[in-house]
């Protein structure tokens, strides 16, 4: 068993939720991100960490802003990674990364990989990858004991959500809206009837968790309440940190209070 689908055994177990916090590697600067991450695991169940790319079109303007400020302080793939160890120092807590495909690519799919398990990472989402072109990072993945998740949308035919159940590793992530990642007010009609898709498609093996658009306590109920295993929130916590980045102290202060807020709603 993976450490991320033991995570979910045990907060089921306990009839809870996952809270999945999504920061972006190098965000403000690549010194800070491992006290951020140290921040948020104190609440999370799962860190998401975003490896800074030029072109994230996955993304909204929040996200793609902590793109640009995570490349501009000069992080790299590679400074990822140290991230990553930077963080397995003080937390022992599940670490995903998000990489767009041509950052897997460019080093080699098997050797990106190597380093990331080596790093301490427990799974990978390549939100840019066709389902139909999963097969090498999924080989790849495998062979270093990392979880490949992927990703499905209201659009996802029943058929092809259930060849995604299949290999996904670790969670499948459910994306709520059609669009890009950003704060909304409000949770999508359309996440119910992808919910009930999902779990017919997954007959209950993997876990379930929302993305895209939640950004309150209340949305993290909304979608636990209807079957979800896990709120996936990022663009929320995005937005601190860039309204502190000047005031580390304040920063971090606001990051706990949140990552707190959204947990007890779980």
């Amino acid at each position: 068993m993976s450490k991320i689908a033991a995570k979910f055994e045990e907060l089921r177990e306990k009839g809870k939720g996952a809270l999945i916090a999504f920061i972006t590697a190098g965000d403000p600067n690549p010194k800070l991100t491992p006290r951020i991450a140290v921040t948020l695991a104190k609440h999370a169940d799962i860190l998401e960490l975003g490896v800074p790319f030029s072109d994230p079109i996955a993304d909204g303007p929040t996200i793609q802003a902590a793109d640009d400020r995570a490349l501009s302080a000069g992080t790299t793939p590679e400074q990822v990674f140290g991230i990553i160890k930077k963080i397995r120092e003080r937390s022992d807590i599940p670490i995903v990364v998000l990489s767009y495909y041509n950052l897997v690519l460019n080093p080699g799919i098997g050797n990106f990989m190597k380093k990331l398990r080596a790093a301490g990472g427990d799974g990978i989402i390549v939100p840019d990858m066709p389902f139909e072109e999963s097969k090498e990072v999924l080989d790849a993945a495998k062979k270093h004991g990392l979880d490949l998740i992927l990703l499905a949308a209201p659009t996802t035919t029943p058929e092809k959500l259930e060849q995604i159940c299949k290999v996904s590793g670790g969670f499948l992530y459910l994306v709520s809206v059609l669009g890009v990642t950003g704060a909304r007010m409000e949770v999508s009609v359309e996440v119910k009837n992808l919910v009930r898709k999902a779990h017919a498609a997954s007959k209950g093996k993997i876990p379930l968790a929302i993305g895209f658009g939640i950004s309150k306590p209340k949305h993290v109920r909304e979608v636990l309440k209807i079957g979800a295993d896990a709120a996936i929130v990022g663009s929320a916590f995005v937005d601190l940190i860039a309204r502190y980045r000047k005031d580390k102290r304040r920063m971090l202060r606001e990051l706990d209070r949140f990552a707190k807020s959204l947990k007890a709603a779980c």
